[in-house]
This record gives structure tokens, sequence and C-alpha cells, in this order.
């Protein structure tokens, strides 16, 4: 296959930044985008130079020149789409997180093996410059044995309504952004299996628009020895902020993901967001340039078009977003009992949210 034809599934922010990364990927196709609102479909696809727009993404799947899915829909439907187009024979790369609950990525992984297509989960953060970086520095051996893992994913709230919905959704900051952190220590530490977590969440500023946490801290231990924690917030601001850190037995690495690629900026009146993600510019701030690039976007869809294309294994799979799920499912048990979340972690919850402050559904580490 020398090309791969791709729709779209979304059009709001991350599938413009999809749109935008897809664009310098030589071997992709952009053949068309699905959006239900009326008109954003098709406002989209002039934007961005896409030769067909719908409103129901099910006419995509009949489309001969689609052979990729990208699913930037929000979370409740993930499941859904996936199935129908693996059903329809075409490959999948969904967003994170995977879906709502682990009976769906069961389905989803499924669907997608009896299908013979690929499903590929979108963790960019395995592809961005820096952190592939870091990770080589512990592939070497610069570091030595790792100890410590340290990843934090700050900013002051979701740009999309249903990200506040926890039905929609399936939780707060920690499952919005905590996903990020989990893949990111997994793929770091070569996907070792994870023993337990404890997490503590709280929502502590957006209380009248969410029943969501707002803050959140995870500690993670991987077989092998390696401690992870992850802080995630939906409260700070001035900016996004990303950074990890790796400490080992013989060295240690820092590397801030877009701070130190960013313009020290004062503004008195503000400025917008390149990426229209919105909050607060007024004042000093760290202005972003090729946010895409920084974070792996068009890296992370060349690697992905290169293995529906060449048949290749994906570097994250379905599998590895049910095992994301599974960690968020067990933070959020040890949230609400106070107590260690042992792995494996199983659960009938319909959403992680259910474990903190939904309904009392029972659940069994180990």
């Amino acid at each position: 296959m020398d090309t791969v034809g791709v729709g779209l599934v979304g059009s709001q922010f991350v599938s413009s930044i999809h749109a935008e990364s897809l664009r310098r990927v030589a071997r992709a196709r952009l053949a068309a985008v699905a959006s239900p609102t009326p008109g954003h479909a098709e406002a989209f696809a002039k934007t961005h130079g896409i030769p067909k727009a719908v409103t129901d993404y099910r006419a995509m799947l009949d489309m001969p020149e689609v052979d990729m899915v990208v699913v930037g829909a929000p979370n409740d439907v993930h499941c859904r789409i996936t199935c129908d187009a693996a059903a329809a024979g075409k490959h999948v790369v969904c967003e994170k997180p995977l879906c709502l609950n682990l009976a769906e990525a069961d389905r989803m992984i499924a669907a997608c093996r009896k299908a013979g297509v690929k499903l590929m989960y979108a963790e960019e953060l395995c592809f961005a410059p820096k952190y592939v970086r870091m990770k080589k520095l512990v592939d070497d051996g610069a570091l030595g044995k790792v100890t410590l893992v340290k990843q934090s994913e700050k900013h002051d709230g979701p740009h999309a309504p249903h990200f506040w919905d926890v039905d929609r959704s399936g939780g707060g900051v920690a499952m919005d952004m905590g996903c990020h952190a989990i893949e990111f220590f997994r793929w770091m530490l070569g996907k070792p299996r994870a023993l337990d977590v404890y997490a503590q969440m709280a929502t502590q500023v957006h209380t009248e628009r969410t029943r969501g946490d707002d803050n959140a801290i995870l500690i993670i231990n991987f077989e092998g020895g390696a401690t992870c924690m992850a802080e995630e917030s939906w409260t700070k601001l001035g900016g996004m902020d990303d950074r990890a850190e790796v400490y080992g037995s013989k060295g240690v690495a820092y590397a801030n993901l877009l701070q130190g690629n960013a313009i020290l900026t004062y503004s008195a009146g503000g400025y917008d967001y390149a990426v229209e993600k919105g909050g607060e510019t007024k004042g000093w701030t760290f202005t972003i340039y090729e946010e895409a690039w920084n974070y792996g976007f068009p890296q992370e869809f060349a690697h992905f078009v290169d293995c529906v294309a060449d048949g290749r294994e994906p570097l994250e799979t379905g599998e590895d977003g049910r095992a994301v799920l599974e960690l968020i499912f067990a933070a959020y048990h040890s949230a609400a009992t106070g107590r260690k979340a042992k792995l494996p972690f199983r659960t009938k919850a319909a959403k992680p949210h259910d474990l903190w402050k939904g309904l009392d559904l029972p659940s069994r580490c180990g």
C-alpha cells in the first residue's frame, strides 16, 4: 500500500491536531471527516482541504478511499465507533482514553482482532522527541537502574464541555490526563507489570462545573522495582505545563516538554493560543510554538500510517489502552478507599468515577 486514506471522526480541538499532523505525513491522504453537528464537518473539511464531509460517521465507513479511521470523538462513543469501523474493515486509531470501561475495551479489541484490522492507541507522549531521547538514555543504561519516574501535566481545564461531564468522559483529570502519565511510565520502563497504585483525588476549584476530580496524584509500583508518580491538574493557570523526571542508580534526567521550547512572553492584553486551547494569557506566559511537533503528533501518525501500509505492529495498541484503563479504575478505587489498589484490578463499573463518588459497585484487586 503506497498511501493510506484517512477518515477523521470529530471536528474539534484534537481533530484539528490530527489533521495538521497527518498533512505532514507523506503516505497519508486525508479523505473524509465526520461530525454530527450541522455545518462542522463542512467547515472543517474546507479549512483542512479534505475532499468529503459527512454528518454520520457510518457513511464514511462505506467509502473505499478510507483505509484508516481516527476517532477524535468524546469518550462515551469510542467503543461504538471502533466496533463499527472494524466491522467495515477499517483500521482504527483511537484517542485516549481508550473508552469508558474494561468491558468496552475488551469488545473493541475483540472486534478489531476478528476483523483483522489494527487497533492503535493514540498516546502521543511516546513519540514526543524530548521524551524519546529521555527513553534512549534509560534504554542505553546511562541512568543505571531506574528507581523513580515522575510525570506531570497541568493546565486550567478542558476545552470541550464533554470533558466536564463524568457521564460522557468517565472521570475527571485522572481519566483525562492521568492516562498520559500511566502509558508514559509503562513505555519508559519497557511495559512491565503494574503491582499496585495509590491515588489521591479532589475537586478543589471547578466544583460548579464537574463532579469529577480536578486535581489528582497517582503513585504506581511496577515489577522491577520502579516507583512512578503522576501529578495531574485542571487548576493550573498560565498555560500548559508538561514535564518528566527519571531517577536511576547512576544518574538523573529532567525534561520540560514545552517551556524549554517556549517563548517567555509578557502581554498586557493577552493573546490567542495558536491551537485555540483557551486560557488566560495576560501577564507573563510561555508562548508555545510547534506544539504538535513537540508533543509528537506528526511522528505518532507517521508511525501508525506506516503500520497500516506495511503491516507492522504498532508501538501503542488497544491492549496498551486497556492496561492504562485498568490502572485508572484502580486509581479511582484507591482514592475512594484511601488504600493501595493491587493489580490486576477487576471491576464491572461503567466508568472510573463510579468507584470514587458514584455507584458503590463491587471491585476485586489481584
